[in-house]
Parts: structure tokens; sequence; C-alpha cells
């Protein structure tokens, strides 16, 4: 029998997509499942992107594409970042990926060496963890509470460092607590780390757009924190881009280089057509998607009205991305229907079970007292989920 490599055997699933897999195969079983475990927004990729693609392929492009990104598209990323968040960036310090999860995978294998630190505020999304064991590195999970928002505090950052500590990443917006540092908070974090000038910033901005706070800040604006600080971002989120899988870094010249380095012996460049997509995605304002932006701020405020009404539920106010993150421990110790719930895996899985609703552990997360629930769905869909989990768990 065919011996795998310990880095698989030892690399977690993803716990969202094993969730909507299951979902999937719960469905085809003719069981009528409401998911809301995936952080995809379910509104089409709008058309004046499409009809660039479309122009793409008629334009004929079909070779392959530079490793790093199609200059036009890297001009394109550099405007973005000027405008939105008033960065100055090379065209030397942009690398195009295929989406954001390979832009970090790209940042973990160029960084980290066997046993280097990377401090991560929990909860964090699903794949940081796994991407740093994956290089070798030792994920640091620092526990943050719902009381504070979910924000690592500069007490927390300190202690956390140590001589090993080479990174922290950490995403605002951030999936899956929906929570937003404002530039005040992290210059707080950015007076630590003055510190301790060898620590990289892994700053990810995918759902920088969906903010309903406004002012979205980033650490590299800071001139103290701008050369050494990665900036991710991508069009899966904002654009209703997910599966045109494009991300890209702005990132201090070296590490870009670097970056180049690495993905052209994985995967080369990213898809030709969907860069020529993104070239008028990013060139156009991001006015044209802010009907996304208050439909999912109509069902932020749904689906907590919602949950509040339960008890054993605790809720903060997520200010961005299309997330909540309640605390469910209340439940922990509890029988529901037969079934004893010990911990957010089994209350995720019991509400798949019994209420028909496909959420996502906070376990995955770091965070064992919560689960993550997306209001990227319809506001029937979402009124008509949280009835059952009501339902589920009144009884």
């Amino acid at each position: 029998m065919t011996q795998l490599s310990d880095r698989v055997l030892n690399m977690a699933t993803s716990a969202t997509l094993a969730m909507a897999a299951k979902a999937r195969e719960l469905k085809a079983e003719g069981k009528d499942i409401i998911g809301l475990s995936l952080g995809e927004p379910d509104f089409n990729t709008p058309d004046f992107i499409k009809d660039a693609a479309i122009q793409a392929v008629n334009d004929n492009y079909n070779s392959y594409t530079p490793v790093d990104g199609y200059v036009e598209l890297k001009d394109a990323i550099i405007t973005k970042f000027k405008r939105d968040n008033n960065l100055n960036y090379e065209r030397s310090q942009i690398v195009v990926s295929t989406g954001a999860k390979q832009a970090l995978a790209n940042i973990a294998a160029v960084l980290l060496n066997k046993g280097d630190e990377v401090i991560l505020p929990c909860p964090y999304w699903v794949s940081y963890s796994d991407i740093v064991k994956l290089n070798e590195g030792v994920p640091v999970e620092v526990k943050t509470s719902i009381d504070n928002d979910f924000k690592l505090t500069p007490q927390q950052l300190e202690a956390a460092i140590t001589p090993k500590t080479k990174m922290i990443w950490y995403s605002s917006p951030c999936n899956p607590s929906g929570s937003v540092y404002s530039k005040d908070e992290l210059r707080g974090l950015a007076d630590v780390l003055q510190k301790y000038p060898d620590i990289v910033v892994v700053s990810d901005e995918i759902y920088e757009h969906i903010n309903f706070v406004g002012g979205h800040a980033s650490m590299a604006q800071f001139d103290d924190m701008y050369n050494r600080t990665v900036t991710v971002n991508g069009v899966s989120k904002a654009f209703a881009m997910t599966g045109w899988r494009i991300g890209y870094i702005g990132a201090p010249e070296t590490i870009a280089r670097a970056c180049n380095k690495m993905q052209g012996q994985i995967t080369s460049g990213a898809n030709c057509i969907a860069q020529r997509a993104v070239i008028t995605a990013l060139n156009e304002s991001p006015s044209r998607v802010q009907y996304m932006i208050d439909e999912f701020k109509v069902r932020r405020e749904l689906i907590l009205g919602l949950l509040n009404e339960i008890e054993g539920f605790k809720t903060n106010v997520p200010e961005g991305a299309f997330y909540v993150f309640p605390n469910i421990s209340y439940f922990f110790g509890k029988t529901l229907k037969g079934h004893k719930i010990e911990n957010a895996t089994d209350f995720s899985l019991y509400l798949l079970e019994h209420a028909n609703v496909a959420t996502v552990t906070g376990v995955a997360f770091g965070n064992p007292d919560c689960i993550r629930i997306s209001y990227a769905a319809s506001q029937e869909q979402i009124i008509e989920a949280i009835k059952r989990i009501k339902d589920a768990v009144s009884s």
C-alpha cells in the first residue's frame, strides 16, 4: 500500500470545505439543507467584469501569463492600492497569484524556516494554521474575546512574542469574526512591533470593501511598518469572483521577488482570462459594487436580530465581512434530542442534522466556544435558517 507523506497526513482538512461537501451530500439525498457555511457571496459577478472576460476571449488571450501577473494588471493593482489605501507600490513589489490563499502559501514558503513562530490572533481564517505548519512553522494562537470584538490587544501581542517569532498574520475585516481594526488599534500593535524590527506582518485584507464602519486601515500605511508588511488582497469577496481565483500582494521587493520565484516552480502565472477581467474590476471605483455591501449590511441587522432572540447565543456586532461568530458555550454539557453537546463541533453537527442548517465549528478557527454563520444568503434563507436553529435548540 502506498505510504502517504507525513506532510499530508498531518494536515487538517479545511473545515469550511468539509462542511460544504457534507451539506451537498445531504442535499443530494433529498434533504432541504440551508448552507450558511461557505464564505462566498451569493451575488453574480458584475456584468462589466464578465464583459471584459468575454472580450479577452475574443481577443485571443490564451497563452501563458507572466509568473507575477500581466503588467497591465500590476498597474491596476498599484492604482487600487494608491486610491483605496494610500499605499505606494512599484511593479516589482506586486505578485499576482491564483487566489489570496496561494499568496499566503507563497509568503509562508519563502519566509519560514523550521521552528519559526507565527502569531495568529484567534479566531483566524481556517487555513492560516495549516499553511504555517506545512512550511514547518509553529502557529502561536492568541485567544481574543467576544467582549473585545475578537481583537488582539497590544498587551496580548507583546506577551506572545518570543525570540522565535517570525511573523504575525491577521485579517481585517476578519474571517470569521467580522472584526475590523481601526487605524488607532493598528497603531497600538505597530508600537509594540517597533521593539522587534525583524517581525514581518501579513495583513489579509480580502474583505476590505465589505466594511460597515468605513475608513479601512492598512498596517502598511504607517511609514515605520511599510517595509515589513505584506498586504494581501484579491477580488473574490467584494467583486463576487470566488471562482475566478485571482489574489495579489503588495510587499517589500525582496519578499515579492521570492514569492515570484516560488510561484514560478509551483503554478507559474494565474489564468489569463481572469487576469484581464480583474484589470477592469480594479480600475473601476469600488462604488460599482456598493449595492452588495448595502445588502450585506441589511442582512447583518436581520441575522443579529434573529439570533438575539435565541437563548444561549451570545453575539457582538461584526463591523465587516459577512459572518457572525456567536459564542454558543451555553449549550456545552447539555443534551439536545439525545445528543450530548460537548463543544462547538458537536453543536455545528447537531444543527446540520436536526435543523438542516450548515454552519462551521469555531474549532477550525482557533475558537472552540463559537460557530461561524455566513449571511451570504438571501433574507428569506436567513429567516428560515434561524427559525430552524431556534426550533432545534429550544426543545
